[in-house]
């Protein structure tokens, strides 16, 4: 199936078309934080942003930015072609809410133990701005006025 047209990016604004595949990680000190309800879960000037062709950035947050005895080990696991395998937490009383990569592939190392989180299930900010969760139950993309698709996970992308 093609993609719908790609939307051009305005001033200050990325495609998510003319991210790589394989995906591109990057250090990014954007203010990351994300709560549920009035706990804060996660707080960060230090995330990677992973960057793959027609996804949304997803913000992966150190271990150490996470609070403490928030995260809960699930025991489910999922593998990415690039990145390995990876782990699922859940986040207070939520279950499969983020995920982890503990031994990334060797071209993901520095992410190791780096938490990303479902903005479908809690609450996401990017510099003060609120994230739109990527459509579908799988993928974790965080969506700002910042980025601009179509993106994966819309009804019709399954074979992009």
């Amino acid at each position: 199936m093609r993609a719908r047209r790609r939307i051009e990016p305005g001033p200050g604004q990325e495609s998510v078309w003319d991210y790589p595949r394989p995906p591109r990680l990057e250090r990014s000190d954007r203010h990351v934080r994300v709560t549920a309800g009035d706990v804060v879960v996660a707080d960060s000037h230090a995330a990677w942003r992973v960057l793959e062709t027609s996804h949304p950035p997803v913000f992966y947050v150190p271990a150490a930015d996470v609070a403490a005895g928030v995260l809960t080990p699930t025991g489910r696991t999922s593998y990415c072609e690039f990145k390995g395998v990876a782990e699922y937490w859940t986040v207070l009383d939520l279950p499969d809410a983020a995920w982890s990569y503990p031994r990334p592939s060797p071209g993901y190392a520095p992410m190791a133990g780096a938490v990303a989180f479902y903005p479908a299930l809690l609450s996401c900010t990017v510099d003060g701005e609120a994230v739109r969760p990527q459509a579908g139950g799988f993928y974790g993309g965080w969506i700002t006025d910042g980025v601009v698709g179509p993106f994966k996970g819309e009804p019709g992308t399954l074979g992009w």
